[in-house]
């Protein structure tokens, strides 16, 4: 079968999936409107098929000019850029696809769904918005929208199950594809008899590394007093992309608080590390921490349950859900640094616990996070679609 992927951009989190795809046998296509500058393309190389000369002017004038001080500004494209028209349509024709996969509710998916709608391929909208979720709004900008959208939705984040929420007829859960990469008997632990704490994101302000490396220091305030025997040696290792001004400047700001606070020693400050160097990172570390909060949906703790790693992650996580509390690893208040400080310490101090719960992070990923899964769902949406029942 022919499968074609059409997004923003061509992310980390999509590797797996290709690879379950090819290594089928099915012929896989993505096309991306721009390109990250740190990517895995081992398996599928994008066409980066970019914006309309038109978006393009919008675009500098927008994010450059209007908006040149917000650092948020360069999303504006994911919603609203759209494509080079004639170019898209003789990519999605030329190739034929059994089922097409588009990100977001966005100009560039809309214009892409009315191709595919009219030469009758069968199209799934692939997006972040929980599974349990509030009715559609009315106004006539989101009719227009929903109207210019597929059907079928799937969603990695499953939501919170409260008054005002439901799961929709065609929405289903497709959780993020990790394929198990380090059995908990096949890797060691603690080198130099110290905890290695990893936190990978880019250099963001929500990202919370100031608020991490401010828990981190409780630690070692308490290591010096009655409970430090519990503890025993810390380091801590940021890796994340600073590519863009914004990036940059808060990385500094990063470097600064650890010389500041005498740190050097304990934490290294990586970045734009390359996707085929990441598993010595995951191989040295012995917890993962993601403090970041306004996050939609990461699959960074599922690698790192990947790898045997328990993870200490914000409840306000999209996905949250893929760490279970107490057994995979620990979540912690959003936002809630005193919070991140106990389970810091509730994690580092009991390095049985830890193997334990790295242990079941593995075991979680082989048995909830596997591609098979992936592929029946999307099978599935793609038979209701063919059968006429949506």
């Amino acid at each position: 079968m022919k499968f074609l992927y059409i997004a923003p951009r061509y992310h980390t989190n999509q590797t797996d999936i290709m690879k379950g795809l090819t290594s089928h046998g099915h012929e896989v296509r993505f096309i991306s409107h721009y390109a990250a500058l740190i990517e895995d393309y081992s398996c599928v190389t994008p066409i980066v098929l970019g914006y309309s000369k038109l978006y393009e002017l919008i675009d500098f004038l927008y994010v450059k000019v209007i908006h040149r001080k917000d650092p948020e500004a360069i999303v504006f494209k994911i919603q609203h850029g759209f494509p080079p028209m004639r170019k898209l349509k003789k990519l999605i024709c030329e190739f034929a696809p059994d089922l097409v996969i588009l990100r977001e509710r966005s100009m560039y998916s809309m214009a892409a769904y009315l191709v595919c709608k009219r030469k009758g391929y069968p199209c799934i909208l692939y997006n972040q918005n929980p599974l349990w979720s509030e009715p559609f709004k009315k106004d006539i900008v989101h009719r227009a929208v929903n109207l210019l959208s597929p059907k079928m939705r799937m969603t990695p984040v499953v939501g919170e199950k409260k008054p005002g929420t439901a799961i929709r007829e065609n929405d289903y859960f497709v959780p993020f594809v990790v394929n198990p990469q380090r059995a908990p008997q096949e890797r060691s632990y603690f080198e130099d008899d110290t905890v290695h704490i990893l936190c990978i994101g880019k250099y963001e302000i929500r990202k919370h590394h100031l608020m991490l490396l401010a828990a981190v220091e409780k630690l070692l305030e308490k290591r010096s007093g009655e409970t430090g025997g519990q503890i025993g040696g810390i380091r801590v290792t940021l890796v994340g992309e600073a590519t863009n001004r914004f990036q940059k400047d808060y990385c500094e700001q990063v470097r600064q608080y650890v010389t500041e606070h005498r740190m050097e020693n304990i934490v290294t400050v990586k970045t734009n590390v390359p996707r085929s160097e990441m598993e010595s990172e995951y191989l040295a570390a012995d917890v993962y921490v993601i403090p970041s909060t306004r996050e939609m949906a990461s699959v960074s703790q599922l690698e790192a349950m990947s790898y045997s790693l328990p993870v200490i992650c914000s409840d306000k996580n999209g996905t949250a859900c893929y760490v279970e509390d107490g057994v995979t690893g620990y979540l912690f208040g959003d936002c809630d640094q005193a919070d991140l400080e106990q389970k810091l310490f509730a994690m580092v101090s009991d390095r049985d616990g830890m193997k334990r719960m790295g242990a079941a992070g593995y075991h979680a990923v082989v048995e909830k996070y596997n591609f098979d899964r992936y592929y029946e769902t999307i099978m599935e949406m793609r038979e209701r679609q063919l059968c006429g029942k949506n």
